[in-house]
């Protein structure tokens, strides 16, 4: 199964709760997707969703200035990103449910 696709249809999701607990910058929210295990993600889609998810009001931004190179534009999640993060969270989970069911696999 092509991995790629699947991502594009959560990558919304994933980035919300990438921001969940930690503001982050474009960077260090790339890695951080990618550390979690989403090695497929690329730089210029996380880029765009960051930039679709400021524009749709799901997300504020500040910069920090940083000693070792360029300022960094930091995003943080805002009460319309955290209430978008939970209802697509429900939505998530009740196709993953239904996916392991179909699949044959047991959830917990």
């Amino acid at each position: 199964m092509d991995t790629t696709q699947l991502l594009k249809g959560v990558l919304d999701l994933a980035v919300l709760a990438v921001l969940r607990d930690e503001d982050g910058y474009g960077y260090d929210i790339l890695r951080r997707l990618r550390s979690a295990g989403l090695d497929d993600v690329g730089d210029a889609s996380v880029y765009g969703t960051l930039r679709r998810l400021f524009q749709a009001g799901a997300l504020t931004t500040y910069v920090v200035p940083s000693e070792s190179g360029p300022h960094r534009k930091y995003y943080a999640l805002n009460a319309a990103g955290r209430a978008q993060l939970d209802a697509s969270g429900k939505v998530w989970r009740g196709f993953a449910q239904t996916m392991n069911g179909l699949v044959g696999e047991q959830t917990a």
